[in-house]
This record gives structure tokens, C-alpha cells and sequence, in this order.
């Protein structure tokens, strides 16, 4: 494509659509390097982790507003984010954090064309830790893949490589959480969630 690009064979329109398409693939290709490289790293004990104080309810919504572009049909399907009343903080990798938490919105957006993302950040006093959780009005956990969700290459996805749910897992337990996922009980979708230890009050 990019071949024909700069021979000028195209007209303005296909030149947008190809630019587009190039762009999109290019991220693709980025962002499987990255999971290569970040399954080495977990597989060699080298991923490391830079904790700081981290406001969750701003990271949350980082997130989100990042993620909303990768949603095709705006007007049917829509992110909710119910969020604490009070800043939560825990301390965590900012970057890694990131990371789960666009991973398990942009699985949800995947495996849902229509109805609502809902995401909360719920503080267990008596585990002091926060639980984090997305539920999806999507397709559910195929029971083929339940049981393999968080290894790598777990996906029936054309789009997917099934590696963002292992790294995930490994981010998580390397923070001292744990990471779940089951179908809902009304049969509409599924809900991932994760836990992180609270930060102590100063």
C-alpha cells in the first residue's frame, strides 16, 4: 500500500483510506511487538514494576477516554464508570495499570456491539484492597476458552493474539492481586475484575 502511495496511483479518497489502513495495521504490529516482548519479560522474571502513588478514579478515567475512539457504534454502546466519591489510591506501576485496565475495556468494546460497559472501583475495607471490575452486555466466555482465559493464545478472536489477558494476570499477581473473570448470571455478557492492595493512609 504504501508502495502505491508514493507511486500517486490513487486518488485523494483511497490515498485517505489506505493511510488509514496503514496506520491501523502499523498499531497492530506495534502493539504485538510490545506483547512479545512483555510475555519474554514475564517468562524471564525481568518484567519490573515502578510503584507510585496512583489515584485510580483519574487512571480509570484516563482509560476511558482513551479506549472510547476504538468503539464503532457510539450511540448503542456506552462506557459507564461508577466512581468512588472519594479518591482511592493504591500504589502500583502507573504504565502496568494502564495497561489491565485498556486490555480488559478493549476486550469488553470487542465482544460487545451493543448496550453498556460498566466499570467500578470498589473499596474491601476489610481486605484493604480495591476491587476493580468491567462488565459487558457482549457474547459472554466461549466455555471452550474459560478454562485457558488467562494463558497465552486463549482467544477465538481473528483480531486478537490472546496474549493480553496473560500479561495482564502476570502484572496483576506481580502487584500482589488477583485477576477473575466469569459470564454473567443473566446470560448477557461478562464481567473481568481485578484486585490491588489498598495504599496505607498516611
Amino acid at each position: 500500500m504504501s508502495e502505491v502511495l508514493l507511486n500517486r496511483e490513487v486518488n485523494i479518497e483511497q490515498y485517505n483510506e489506505f493511510l488509514n489502513t496503514i496506520y491501523r495495521n502499523a498499531k497492530r504490529l506495534q502493539q504485538l511487538t510490545e506483547n512479545i516482548l512483555d510475555v519474554t519479560k514475564i517468562e524471564s522474571h525481568t518484567l519490573k514494576l515502578h510503584k507510585e502513588k496512583v489515584n485510580i478514579n483519574e487512571k480509570i478515567q484516563n482509560v476511558i477516554n482513551d479506549v472510547r475512539s476504538q468503539i464503532h457504534n457510539p450511540d448503542k454502546l456506552k462506557i459507564v464508570f461508577a466512581e468512588p466519591k472519594n479518591p482511592v489510591y493504591v500504589e502500583a506501576d502507573k504504565i502496568r495499570l494502564y495497561q489491565t485496565i485498556a486490555n480488559l475495556l478493549t476486550n469488553a468494546i470487542k465482544f460487545t456491539k451493543e448496550g453498556t460497559i460498566s466499570i467500578s472501583a470498589d473499596v474491601k475495607h476489610n481486605n484493604n484492597e480495591l476491587i476493580i471490575s468491567v462488565k459487558d452486555s457482549g457474547e459472554g466466555i466461549h466455555p471452550v476458552i474459560m478454562p485457558r482465559l488467562f494463558t497465552k493464545f486463549a482467544t477465538r478472536s481473528d483480531m486478537g493474539t490472546g496474549l493480553g489477558l496473560y500479561i495482564s494476570k502476570s502484572i496483576i499477581e506481580d502487584h500482589g492481586g488477583r485477576i477473575w473473570a466469569e459470564n454473567n448470571p443473566d446470560g448477557k455478557g461478562a464481567t473481568f475484575g481485578f484486585s490491588l492492595p489498598l495504599l496505607a493512609k498516611e
